[in-house]
Formats: C-alpha cells, sequence, structure tokens
C-alpha cells in the first residue's frame, strides 16, 4: 500500500487532533501536531517577556530569537501518544492552557513565524506516511497531499468540548470566555493576510457537529481506504 500525506485542516477546538492522532495510530503513520508548533511559539513568547502589557507582540524580538526555538515530538511511551517539545522542555500541558489559546492567532499570523514553522512541517513530510493536522496544511504546507479533509463544527459546541476538556484536567474555566475566544480565533485565523484558514477545493468536508467519536473514526477510515487505493 503506497504511503501517503493526509492533511487535516478546519477551525478551532473541532476536535482535529484528536482525530489525526488515533488516525495515525490505527494506520502506522507518523502524527505531527502543526497547531501544537503555534502553541509553543506562543509559549516561547509568553515566558520570554515578548508581550507587551496591552497584548502587543514584540515583531522584532521574536523574529531574532526564532533560530532559537526548536520544536520537536517524541511519542509518550505509556500512551503512546505524541508529546510536544521546546527546546527539549517537554510542554504538552504548558501549551494547552487558555492563556496560550487566547494569544496564538496573532503569533501565528505573522508571516515570519508561519515561514519557519510551514519549512519545518514540509520536512518532517519528505518521506511521505505522516497525518498532519492544522489551519493551512491541505493550502500552504501540503498542496498536493493525497487526502485533505476540512473539519467544521457549530462554535457553541467547539466551546462546549474546550470547556469540558478544561474542566476534565482540573483547570477554571467558563463556556462564555471560552465561545468569546473560539469566535475570536475563528475571525483572525480566516481574515489573516497569510495563509488565512480556507477549505481547500479539492479537500472532503467533515462536520463533526453531532457525529460520534466511533462515527467519525469509520469515516475516516473508509476516506483513507480509497485514497490509498485509488
Amino acid at each position: 500500500m503506497k504511503k501517503i500525506i493526509i492533511a487535516i485542516d478546519g477551525f478551532s477546538s473541532c476536535g482535529k487532533s484528536t482525530m489525526a492522532k488515533d488516525l495515525a495510530k490505527e494506520i502506522g503513520y507518523i502524527y505531527i501536531d502543526s497547531g501544537a508548533m503555534y502553541r509553543a511559539v506562543t509559549l516561547y513568547c509568553i515566558e520570554s517577556g515578548l508581550f507587551a502589557s496591552n497584548g502587543q507582540i514584540n515583531e522584532e524580538g521574536l523574529k531574532e530569537k526564532m533560530q532559537d526555538i526548536h520544536i520537536t515530538f517524541q511519542l509518550n511511551p505509556e500512551t503512546q501518544r505524541p508529546m510536544t517539545y521546546l527546546n527539549g522542555i517537554n510542554v504538552e500541558d504548558k501549551i494547552r492552557t487558555l492563556e496560550v489559546s487566547s494569544r496564538v492567532s496573532p503569533v501565528a499570523a505573522l508571516s515570519f513565524v508561519r515561514k519557519a514553522l510551514v519549512e519545518q512541517q514540509q520536512a518532517m513530510g519528505k518521506e511521505k506516511g505522516i497525518v498532519m493536522d492544522g489551519r493551512d496544511i491541505g493550502t500552504a504546507v501540503f498542496p498536493n497531499a493525497e487526502l485533505k479533509i476540512f473539519v467544521t463544527a457549530s462554535a457553541s459546541i467547539r466551546a462546549q468540548r474546550r470547556y469540558e476538556e478544561l474542566k476534565a484536567k482540573g483547570q477554571e474555566a467558563s463556556f462564555e470566555e471560552i465561545l468569546h475566544n473560539v469566535e475570536e480565533r475563528d475571525r483572525i485565523d480566516q481574515s489573516r493576510e497569510v495563509s488565512p484558514l480556507r477549505k481547500a477545493d479539492d479537500a472532503i468536508l467533515l462536520d463533526n457537529s453531532h457525529l460520534t467519536i466511533a462515527q467519525q473514526k469509520e469515516w475516516l477510515q473508509n476516506e483513507f481506504e480509497k485514497a490509498t487505493h485509488a
């Protein structure tokens, strides 16, 4: 069976990462969470004092530091899930906080950040056999990917999922604040100048608002079978 590149794009908090991780595990592919890479850069900005008190990013400072930001993924031996490492330190939990979520879109909109991370992502996909999820995988990172999926769900359903995820981790969460964050990220992601969020012309649309995990898995497996036997 030929190895392919699977690009999964879509809106924030619609379960792209969980979906992509599960699929990669089942078919024996490498999973790359492009969103985690942008979150890691955002965390670096927070920890390095590159955000001003008004929320503005010190763009020149970040541009100078980009060469010092190294993001890698390592499998957790117990869960077999990929963990995100920033300069050799496991930051998987830190990058999932609401503070990072609320600041990641402006960082991801910076052209020099996208250029640096897209180059890293394309290098990771040279051998194929990967599943990558994000906002612009099928349009900018891998426009020739053999299977492209664009995932959507209503903003309120996505906010509820994110709320339940944070509560399950024991983190404080406000549904209204999360819904505002989801809607604001949608607006920024779709309107940014560099690689805005949009469905690739040849991507398959998946609205998972009312799908169970099992139904979604079955749908994905079918699309994978079709793509690899085409």
